[in-house]
C-alpha cells in the first residue's frame, strides 16, 4: 500500500493528489493507494481518499504503508522516519500556489543533505520513476540509517557491561532490559 499525505496546510496540493491519481488510473501504480487530500480541490477517482484522517488512523496508515509520500512539512515526514521508513517528500511550491513561499523546498533540501534518509522530489514528473524504483533507492539508503534508540541502547549496553559483571549483564538482557 502507498500512503500519501498532504498535511493540514490550508492551501490545496492538487498537483500531488492529481498526479498520484493519474499514476493509479494509468496502471503505473498497481497496489492500493490511500490519499489524505487536505484542502485540495481535486477529488481522486482511482484511489481511496479522505480529506483528513484522525491522528491514530494516520499513524496506522504510516505503519502499514510500503511507501509513504508526503508534502514537505516535518510533521508529515518525521513519523515515517521515526519508525525507520524512508519517505518520499514532495515539497509544496509557491509558484504552484501550494504555499506562501518556498520554505518547504529549502527545508527538505537541507534535511536530505543532513540526514540522507529522505527522497526529495521537487519535479512532479520525477515521482513516477521514484515510485517505480523505490525499493532499490530505499535499500541503498537504508544502510546509512540508524535509530537514535538503537545507538542509545548500544552505548547503554557498553556502559552496563563495564559496570556490571558479565553474568548480571546477560541476565538483564534476557529479561529485556535493553529492548
Amino acid at each position: 500500500m502507498i500512503f500519501v499525505t498532504v498535511g493540514t496546510h490550508e492551501q490545496p496540493f492538487d498537483r500531488l493528489v492529481q498526479y498520484i491519481d493519474g499514476l493509479k488510473r494509468d496502471g503505473v501504480i498497481r497496489e492500493s493507494v490511500i490519499l489524505q487530500t487536505g484542502y485540495s480541490v481535486y477529488e481522486p477517482r482511482y484511489c481511496e481518499w479522505e480529506k483528513f484522517f484522525p491522528y491514530p488512523v494516520m499513524q496506522t496508515r504510516i505503519q502499514k504503508a510500503r511507501i509513504i509520500v508526503t508534502h514537505g512539512g516535518p510533521s508529515s515526514f518525521i513519523p515515517a522516519l521515526q519508525i525507520g521508513k524512508i519517505p518520499v517528500v514532495v515539497p509544496r511550491q509557491k509558484k504552484f500556489g501550494e504555499h506562501v513561499n518556498d520554505h518547504q523546498v529549502k527545508f527538505c533540501r537541507a534535511a536530505a543533505r543532513r540526514n540522507a534518509n529522505l527522497i526529495v522530489v521537487e519535479e512532479i514528473g520525477d515521482l513516477k520513476r521514484v515510485l517505480l524504483e523505490y525499493d532499490s533507492i530505499a535499500a541503498n539508503m537504508s544502510a546509512n540509517l540508524s535509530s537514535c534508540n538503537q545507538k542509545f541502547n548500544e552505548r547503554f549496553r557498553a556502559v552496563v557491561s563495564e559496570l556490571i559483571p558479565e553474568e548480571n549483564s546477560a541476565r538483564a538482557e534476557r529479561k529485556g532490559v535493553f529492548h
